[in-house]
């Protein structure tokens, strides 16, 4: 017998096949739907029954959204126009939208809060894009909140620079202290002649100036023309930036090692959380002028401010104490280690980490007290909502709800989304942990 070979030939491929592209069944919209929708007769279902329920909710809806009564000057013309139908009656928002934003501002001087607003935004752009904005408009953002008085109530500019020179005031008498006393002796004492001249000095010496050099004198608005959103953002705005130092102050005097500091600020922070806002309104409409000097003209709108703002650093302050103790000892003793004393450790290494910790809480209360604002009108002062029940007085727009309301919601939806989205920007910005 003869031995047979068998000879094995090897094939190899020296070209890549062409990549093809997947099935369209599986990838793109109609992949995202057989995955998601319609994996399974139960889904199909659901799915089936959903989109019916949506077509029945738009198919009433939006007819009445879409309703043609944007150009009509009461309800009763709406109904005409509607012949029947349902639909909305827009025709009161073109007609009062800048009634609604306003209030019962001088339609002469809208410029004036117009400006406030684009300042607003030129300043918080510094502090909230930090690398998108140069750093020398810090100096614009720390000069607003003494011009934001200045261009909506009016009157002379020497009262918010006087107000200023408190604070420059109250630096110099800190800086004098320490060369004798402690950090903490200094300021209580800065603060203490910083609050006397606001409340002795500040409006006499600013009107003694003004009558010798009237400078950039503007027309005086009072508080009772306030109104709509703009009274809103105003409080919102004191509230919210005003809020977040003094919670922070107040966060880390409740976990002072100090008795009577600890104890102080204890006491305040549960007296204002266990009172409900509308109590330290009314305190602030009626009972304040009771402690008042007699003659004393205290603005109605600023004691709305101090107390929103003084409701909302309580809860600011529960917050950021939350997120300093949620970091771990070893952060404090780190500081320690490096030889830093109590306010460069709290500058440099815990309060920066307490506050990324504490940033959906943070914006939460800010939203929170943004959208308490509302609860003025309680009071007297003419929020949207009291601007809503003042237009519905109105004989032509007596009967209208619906559209006021969402107006109103969609514009406080706007400004409180935003912030919502912002903090998010804030939070992917600041992640430094490993998923």
């Amino acid at each position: 017998m003869s031995d047979t070979h068998a000879e094995t030939v090897l094939f190899v491929r020296e070209t890549m096949l062409e990549q093809q592209e997947p099935p369209s069944s599986i990838v793109g919209p109609v992949g995202w739907a057989r995955s998601n929708l319609f994996n399974g007769w139960k889904n199909s279902l659901l799915t089936v029954l959903s989109l019916a329920f949506v077509f029945y909710l738009l198919s009433g809806l939006l007819p009445w959204f879409f309703s043609p009564t944007w150009y009509s000057t009461s309800l009763t013309e709406c109904r005409e126009i509607l012949a029947g139908h349902e639909g909305a009656c827009w025709g009161v928002i073109r007609e009062r939208w800048l009634q609604l934003l306003f209030g019962f501002y001088p339609s002469e001087l809208y410029w004036r809060p117009i400006l406030t607003l684009i300042l607003l935004l030129l300043a918080l752009g510094p502090v909230l894009y930090t690398d998108y904005f140069p750093p020398k408009l810090l100096y614009f953002s720390a000069a607003f909140p003494f011009l934001m008085p200045w261009l909506l109530w009016g009157g002379s500019i020497w009262m918010p620079l006087m107000v200023a020179a408190g604070f420059g005031i109250g630096y110099a008498v800190f800086a004098a202290m320490m060369k004798v006393a402690n950090a903490g002796i200094s300021l209580f004492v800065a603060a203490v002649v910083a609050v006397l001249w606001w409340i002795f000095l500040a409006a006499p010496v600013a009107n003694g100036i003004a009558s010798l050099v009237p400078l950039l004198p503007l027309e005086p608005v009072p508080s009772r023309n306030f109104g709509g959103f703009m009274l809103s953002v105003t409080i919102g705005v004191t509230a919210i930036g005003c809020s977040l130092p003094i919670g922070i102050v107040l966060a880390l005097g409740r976990r002072s090692d100090l008795p009577l500091v600890k104890v102080l600020c204890v006491c305040f922070i549960e007296f204002i959380r266990g009172v409900p806002l509308i109590t330290l309104l009314f305190v602030a409409s009626v009972l304040l002028n009771i402690f008042l000097p007699p003659g004393t003209n205290f603005d109605i709108i600023l004691r709305v401010m101090i107390m929103v703002t003084l409701f909302a650093s309580a809860y600011m302050a529960e917050v950021i104490r939350g997120g300093l103790a949620a970091l771990p000892s070893g952060q404090y003793e780190a500081a320690d280690a490096l030889g830093l004393d109590y306010w460069k450790a709290q500058r440099l290494i815990i309060m920066p980490q307490a506050l990324k910790i504490s940033i959906p809480g943070i914006v939460s209360t800010f939203i929170g007290v943004f959208k308490d604002t509302t609860l003025v009108s309680i009071i007297g002062l003419i929020d949207p909502l009291g601007l809503a029940n003042a237009i519905r007085a109105d004989t032509a727009w007596n009967g209208v709800y619906w559209e006021l309301f969402i107006f109103i919601g969609a514009v406080f939806f706007i400004f409180c989304f935003s912030m919502s989205r912002y903090s998010m920007y804030l939070e992917r910005k600041l992640q430094t942990g490993h998923h």
